[in-house]
């Protein structure tokens, strides 16, 4: 009869030594159940899972093994693996597998042992940790540090709610975003992102900006956060702030397009997007002028946004058309995304503002960023620590998966 066996091999890494270790078992017909690796500072951890075809190649192949590793230099395990476990460990493949996201400006212990404990605590196990972003010199700008682990983990989640109070309060208290996500073919198959405008792609809200020009800026702001809170609804927030715009003289649309600041990894997002082949889209509550200003400088595919009505070279206080408000986003979301071909699954979609909420509940990977606590709470997914580029983590995205593309890291 067969026997399982589990070898453990760990030490410093030696070239070649995956196919001299093969051979070896190669020679007594072994067969291989599962293997994986992991390299940490040119230090290996090689796991194999072997089925040993019958009892009198036991003792051969595992002192030709021994023989070998030692002869390396490194380190081997050997754990014999019952018939009644190993099934027992196959049948766990049937249950759900989530991908956890740690993203920060550094990743620290602490972190990742309140995140761990709340994994557990609910009942999951972690298969794999992965490091995401690019390995970091110890000597660096302070601030401007991008650092991502991924978690794989398996099993059934004792409540998905709680458990997300429990990763915004680590947020809180520790500097760190987590994302979970179920693993399915969709989170590796995203190819649409829509993205909100202001306070999201760029810094500032553009109608504060305006409001500011036109000697309103206080009345305008206080709408507007309110707005932004969910406080009073969208529609009627924009009418009211658009109001105190009438009379703005035309050139000065001009003159705040040129002051706004796109957000953080704003640029680099998009760029590695497009390199990728992800159509992208701004669906935006502020104005078209300043979305089609950015459609040109970043390459967005669409831009949808409310129309600022303009007579004889003035603001007349009016919008012309329908406005974008929550609702409509959603629907332009989906719009989008029949004529691209693709299902809601495969869209995400990033915003800051309650009037951002259908669209990021309607997408299958919706994004809160660096947004208020009402859309953080509601949200699946946010991200305050790192800028806009923090996405490309959520999808699996590496650092080094850019460079290979000919992206910058910053």
């Amino acid at each position: 009869m067969s026997e399982i066996m589990l070898i453990n091999v760990s030490g410093q890494d030696k070239p070649g030594l995956t196919h001299s270790l093969m051979e070896i078992l190669a020679e007594y017909n072994v067969g291989i159940l599962d293997i994986g690796q992991a390299m940490i500072h040119n230090t290996l951890s090689l796991g194999i899972l072997v089925e040993v075809p019958d009892q009198e190649a036991r003792s051969p192949v595992l002192k030709d093994v021994l023989f070998h590793i030692h002869h390396q230099g490194m380190h081997v395990r050997f754990t014999p693996i019952s018939r009644e476990d190993y099934e027992r460990w196959v049948s766990g493949e049937d249950e759900p597998r989530y991908v956890f996201t740690l993203l920060g400006r550094r990743i620290t212990a602490e972190q990742i042992a309140r995140v761990s404990k709340v994994i557990s605590d609910n009942g999951l196990n972690i298969e794999d940790i992965v490091r995401l972003s690019r390995r970091e010199p110890l000597y660096k700008a302070e601030g401007l540090g991008r650092a991502c682990i991924e978690l794989t983990v398996r099993g059934k989640p004792v409540d998905l709610d709680i458990m997300k109070q429990q990763f915004l309060a680590i947020s809180r208290d520790l500097d760190v975003d987590i994302s979970f996500q179920a693993d399915t073919v969709y989170r590796r198959n995203r190819r649409l992102v829509v993205f909100d405008m202001d306070s999201t792609l760029i810094q500032q809200e553009v109608i504060d900006e305006l409001a500011k020009k036109a000697g309103v800026g206080d009345e305008v702001s206080k709408v507007t956060e309110a707005a932004m809170r969910g406080e009073i609804d969208f529609s009627e927030s924009l009418r009211q702030r658009v109001a105190l715009l009438e009379g703005l003289d035309e050139s000065v649309l001009q003159e705040v397009a040129q002051e706004l600041t796109l957000t953080e990894g704003a640029e680099r997002l998009i760029r590695t997007l497009k390199s990728f082949g992800y159509t992208t889209a701004i669906v935006s509550g502020g104005f078209s002028y300043f979305g089609r200003r950015l459609q040109e400088e970043l390459g967005v595919d669409y831009v949808y946004a409310n129309e600022l009505a303009i007579r004889d070279g003035k603001v007349t206080g009016q919008v012309d058309g329908p406005i974008v408000d929550g609702d409509r986003k959603a629907q332009l979301l989906q719009d989008i995304a029949e004529r691209e071909g693709l299902s809601l699954d495969q869209v995400i979609a990033v915003g800051d503002g309650a009037n951002d909420l259908p669209m990021l509940r309607l997408a299958g990977l919706g994004v809160a960023f660096r947004a208020k606590p009402l859309v953080q709470r509601s949200a699946r997914q946010s991200i305050s620590a790192l800028g806009l580029d923090g996405i490309l983590y959520l999808i699996g995205i590496k650092d080094t998966d850019a460079e290979a593309n000919g992206l910058a890291t910053q």
